[in-house]
């Protein structure tokens, strides 16, 4: 927010010198510019500066913006650019241009990955009174001559299918279970299923493909005549270099289309995405059960335009034809080197490609990022530089499945390994309101400090901590980051770094669809681009902290607390002889050094405030904090899915726990003790080998 300020100026007089005139008139339509370039949307007035604010931090503050927020996010949405086409190497250019503006060194990396788009798409329903209704699959006004891409899912098989429609709510295990019992057979059928109930669109195609289903028709409640686009490649990154960086030369590994690790990444049944208009439409025509009668524990459908499950006695004409191919993505970076650490890096990342246009996905969080350089580079123009190095990342093909993060993180991570200090990730900046955090524990303390220094964007008047506060009865509700959802995932559950997700409103109408516009933003997301300039706050604060800390803010009492939780959760789902011992012991002994190193913190704080510090005790302690969560990591990850090394967050098969995955695969697919037990003692294990890393002594 521009911080409002006055200026007392001496009334020439005639005695004044020309060059006091000449410098009061310069004055003075210095001042009338600032006026005329700020005086729309006003910003709401921040609560004055702490006095135990570092300067750098008071500049930051006082130096946002919701104008220049505005300005970039209206460039950035003006056309659809989903990655590897030209509009999204123009998006790119975009970023690099501002960035080099700034004077923050800039360069772009680029990845040759296998990309996936629609060539055709039609859908047919065939009624009980023999009447054909060709069934629209685009929003209206944006037909085939649109500059949008017409709605698919990336990397679906491409197909046809003829076959009776059946509705099977989200397509879980539990949801195809309630139709057998029901009498309902879905085999050979073309399923319709409503997005949601923690389940991918992978999850979902591929389940239903065991099930006999020849096509997955998907809609998205709430949506009206908007059309969820979105993938379903199992996993995260570049098919065709599973765990290597695809580099864009020639001089990379490339394993064929046709290998099983790369096919067994695809479903095997073809799908396409429908508005839930169109789903209506073939819903209210179904005969058979009745969805109150198979889903009895209150679960019934929200469309409410029916009320029966099917199959039939509707038909559906299916057909997709898509087309795979090698493409070209960019990753943006500025560097602003650190004075003191230069080979420790916090990392900020939104990912720049759309969909369509994006103006909430993601590139909300791309006008936050850009205008969160743009008050560094003023920082750095009043004498600042951090401690640490700080990495402005900008993604390309997260939505194809975080391909472009995890390529990089991929090719770097021996020096991400060793020399990144922490991750923040902000995909959506602004969906709606309220505040939104996620991250792992030790970071939670530093969170919410940062929040007591950002306005409220919904009340001048109090801070975001306070209203985070309000919302989550008393104190702020910070989630954890097992799913995988975005950019975070590689850094967290491939190279162990800390990580930190951020974002304002929890969901909103026009995900993936042609509506996401900056016009949605104006009338509906955030008008004043308020929470925009809140969420840029939270984001570039909690980067100057971790840049410029002498002692990394990291809390591991806080994660010992969390992981004595989540023990205590687990308690409740454990049956027979299997022992939680392994875990309960290495938390103890996790908790004891985390105790042991909040007193050393302390104790070196107390001396840094005598001088009598060295920057070395100083580091190699910096260097315990930071290397702590790498402990969790397990060369072998999780079982069956083992690009994902992290033991204690990450996807599990059915999700249910949201941590230790490995335990809850265990529980939920194996349900034998012996595995349930083995995943125990390797979570105990991970836990040790943390306790391990942060007290950094060898046993």
């Amino acid at each position: 927010m521009a911080q409002s300020f006055s200026t007392t100026l001496s009334k020439p007089t005639s005695s004044s010198s020309p060059a006091c005139t000449l410098l009061f008139i310069f004055t003075l339509c210095i001042l009338t510019l600032y006026t005329l370039h700020h005086h729309h949307n006003p910003h709401p007035p921040l609560p004055p500066p702490s006095t135990t604010n570092p300067p750098s931090v008071s500049t930051f503050i006082s130096s946002a913006s919701n104008y220049t927020i505005s300005t970039y996010l209206r460039h950035l949405t003006l056309h659809p650019h989903i990655a590897g086409t030209p509009p999204s190497s123009a998006a790119a250019a975009y970023v690099t241009s501002h960035l080099q503006s700034f004077n923050i060194p800039t360069h772009v990396t680029n990845f040759s990955v296998l990309l996936s788009y629609p060539v055709s798409s039609s859908l047919t329903a065939h009624f009980s009174n023999s009447s054909t209704v060709s069934l629209t699959l685009t929003e209206p006004g944006f037909g085939s001559d649109s500059e949008v891409v017409r709605p698919y899912h990336a990397y679906s098989p491409s197909g046809t299918a003829y076959g009776k429609a059946v509705y099977v709510s989200h397509g879980r295990e539990e949801d195809y279970r309630a139709l057998a019992a029901a009498g309902v057979n879905v085999n050979g059928c073309i399923a319709v299923v409503k997005r949601g109930g923690g389940m991918s669109r992978n999850a979902v195609v591929v389940k239903a493909a065991e099930r006999g289903v020849t096509a997955v028709v998907m809609f998205t409640d709430g949506n009206g005549n908007g059309v969820e686009r979105g993938t379903v490649l199992d996993g995260v990154g570049d098919p065709l270099t599973p765990g290597w960086g695809a580099s864009g030369g020639g001089d990379v590994e490339r394993l064929r289309v046709e290998d099983s690790e790369v096919s067994g990444r695809f479903p095997v049944v073809p799908s396409l995405p429908v508005s839930a208009e169109t789903a209506a439409v073939i819903l209210g025509s179904l005969g058979g059960p009745r969805v109150a009668h198979i889903w009895k524990n209150g679960e019934v459908d929200q469309v409410r335009k029916f009320d029966r499950v099917g199959p039939g006695p509707t038909f559906l004409n299916f057909t997709y034809e898509g087309e795979n191919k090698v493409g070209v993505i960019q990753n943006v970076f500025g560097v602003i080197k650190g004075s003191e650490e230069p080979d420790r890096f916090v990392v900020l990342g939104n990912h720049r490609d759309a969909w369509t246009y994006g103006a909430v996905d993601p590139n909300s969080g791309t006008a936050a990022l850009i205008d969160i350089a743009r008050r560094y580079s003023l920082m750095m123009r009043l004498g600042w530089n951090p401690r640490r190095t700080i990495y402005l990342c900008s993604w390309d093909a997260e939505e194809f499945g975080m391909i472009g993060s995890t390529e990089w993180v991929e090719q770097n991570l021996v020096n991400l390994g060793s020399k990144a200090v922490t991750y923040i990730n902000v995909d959506c900046a602004v969906q709606g309101p309220g505040f939104f955090a996620a991250a792992t524990p030790q970071l939670d303390d530093i969170l919410v400090e940062v929040t007591k220094k950002v306005t409220d964007p919904d009340n001048s008047g109090s801070t975001l901590f306070d209203k985070w506060r309000t919302n989550n009865e008393g104190s702020p509700l910070i989630e954890r980051l097992s799913d995988v959802f975005s950019d975070f995932s590689p850094f967290l559950h491939h190279a162990g770094v800390p990580s930190v997700d951020l974002y304002y409103g929890k969901a909103f109408p026009v995900y993936h669809t042609a509506f996401d516009s900056y016009d949605w933003i104006v009338k509906h997301g955030d008008p004043l681009f308020h929470r925009h300039v809140a969420v840029a706050g939270v984001w570039g604060l909690l980067a100057l902290h971790l840049a410029d800390d002498p002692i990394l803010p990291f809390n591991y009492l806080s994660y010992a607390a969390q992981l004595q939780n989540h023990t205590q959760s687990l308690y409740k789902l454990i049956k027979g002889d299997v022992s939680l011992h392994p875990i309960t012991s290495a938390i103890k002994e996790f908790a004891d050094v985390a105790k042991q190193v909040e007193d050393e913190i302390k104790k070196i704080k107390d001396e840094e405030a005598e001088g009598r510090v060295s920057d070395l005790k100083r580091r190699v302690l910096n260097d315990r904090l930071m290397f702590a969560e790498r402990g969790f990591l397990d060369s072998d990850g999780i079982r069956g899915r083992q690009w994902f090394k992290h033991l204690v967050y990450g996807p599990a098969s059915e999700g249910k726990l949201g941590f230790f995955p490995g335990v809850a695969d265990a529980i939920y697919e194996s349900k034998r003790q012996s595995v349930i037990q083995h995943e125990i003692w390797r979570v105990g294990r991970a836990i040790q080998r943390a306790a391990s890393a942060l007290k950094g002594e060898l046993t």
